[in-house]
């Protein structure tokens, strides 16, 4: 029998991370780096190339392809591009990719609601397919796709978020029903209040930090290094029997 730590071991391994440039998605994909795989990172953002360089010069390979997760078109072209950067492999897929827009919902701007569930669900949904096409040949796969714990409840003022989050919640949980049985893990992690780039406007206001960490039992806001873990985890084969879930990583917040 095998080392139980062997099972979680990425080695020969290949990735694609969206929203890698930064952030959460970025501390994930180190992580995935770090425990062996090869990984691409896709971005809109133009320092996605410098953020893979800076991966790969930890002793990894890391490489970095720029495109929109707004467009379709661009999301297919990226994905060839990634898949051949990964030798026509890919065994993870994490999409981490997403915007935020706070605004009353009797004032929700249409062009941003789209935009929104555009990134945040409807783009999950094209580069599961995408990857799904690949490893239901291999028969073989990884998915992890970044929810919310607005996957659970509405939040506030944040409606085409709360909306995009639970249905990316339900996409796992569909994807699992039609794939499990063909050897890809479909999973989601649902972050509590992270200490992020997307979070800022939040932290800038006045008393809200402090208030929204009374309620975390934890005590604190989390970040990228609380992500890994469970990242790492559902790559592997260590949750081989795990598909359908959408994990909390909250500091206790959804039992509050």
């Amino acid at each position: 029998m095998a080392n139980i730590l062997d099972k979680f071991d990425l080695t020969g391994k290949k990735a694609m991370v969206t929203g890698g440039a930064r952030g959460l998605s970025l501390g994930i994909a180190r992580a995935l780096n770090e425990a062996g795989a090869t990984v691409v990172l896709m971005d809109v953002l133009d320092e996605v190339g410098e953020s893979a360089k800076a991966l790969a010069g930890k002793g990894g390979q890391c490489f970095g392809v720029k495109c929109d997760m707004n467009i379709v078109d661009d999301i297919d072209k990226g994905f060839d591009e990634a898949l051949e950067m990964l030798g026509g492999r890919l065994d993870i897929l994490v999409n981490g990719a997403g915007i935020q827009f706070r605004c009353p919902s009797a004032d929700f701007p249409a062009d941003m609601w789209y935009k929104v569930v555009n990134i945040d669900m409807n783009a999950v949904f094209f580069m599961c397919q995408r990857a799904g096409r690949v490893m239901l040949k291999q028969k073989y796969g990884k998915i992890i796709n970044i929810a919310s714990m607005n996957a659970f409840f509405g939040g506030t003022i944040v409606p085409a978020y709360a909306a995009s989050k639970g249905g990316v919640a339900m996409i796992t949980k569909a994807l699992s029903n039609e794939w499990a049985g063909e050897g890809i893990n479909v999973n989601a992690i649902a972050p509590g209040y992270m200490i992020s780039d997307m979070s800022k406007t939040m932290r800038d206001v006045p008393g809200q930090v402090d208030e929204l960490t009374k309620r975390i039992p934890a005590g604190r806001w989390g970040d990228d290094e609380d992500m890994q873990g469970l990242a790492v985890y559902l790559a592997s084969d260590a949750s081989a029997y795990v598909s359908g879930t959408v994990i909390p990583v909250d500091g206790g917040f959804m039992c509050r």
